[in-house]
């Protein structure tokens, strides 16, 4: 399915950090940008560089967290690999998170990703998904875990692995198409 341009004027916060799974960021990225959305990496501090966990990716932030307000984005995304870890230290990024979570905006978490929402306080009595080693935290945390490609509960999209990502990244497409702005 094409969407070319149909998300012309949406905005993306996309979060970084060192060790993010390479494809779960690359993939939702390329996807976004390439249906028209703008895109803009926040991480802890703008014009640093992240690598991924398997060295096929490197990307610079251009916004810091602590700078990035949800009210000037549609939609936020969370790579996984060990990124959401170091992320879930950083209040600035929680904070985006809730926000994100607590204006019902589009939050698409993958992988390790669902951490963020732990700490952010923001699974109890919402379906999803994500990396196996992660589902008893999700479950601990009133989130209800299922094992499926791609699980969509109102405006939080879920995805386990780097297998998923073109059905994740079709799923973020498909709920900021519907955002309007």
């Amino acid at each position: 399915m094409t969407h070319a341009a149909s998300l012309a004027g949406k905005r993306v916060a996309m979060l970084v950090e060192d060790e993010f799974e390479d494809r779960e960021l690359t993939g939702p990225l390329d996807a976004l940008r390439s249906a028209g959305a703008t895109v803009t990496i926040v991480g802890p501090a703008a014009g640093a560089e992240f690598r991924g966990k398997r060295g096929q990716a490197v990307v610079t932030a251009e916004m810091a967290a602590g700078a990035a307000h949800m009210k000037d984005f549609d939609a936020l995304v969370i790579p996984g690999g060990h990124a959401p870890e170091k992320m879930r230290m950083r209040h600035a990024m929680v904070d985006l998170v809730r926000d994100a979570m607590d204006a019902a905006k589009p939050v698409a978490a993958i992988c390790h990703g669902p951490q963020l929402l732990i700490s952010a306080n923001a699974l109890r009595g919402r379906t999803l998904t994500c990396w196996p080693a992660i589902a008893i935290d999700v479950k601990n945390a009133g989130g209800l875990y299922v094992d499926k490609p791609v699980v969509e509960d109102g405006n939080l999209i879920t995805s386990r692995k780097p297998d998923d990502v073109p059905a994740f990244s079709e799923a973020i497409v498909r709920a900021l198409s519907k955002v309007h702005v």
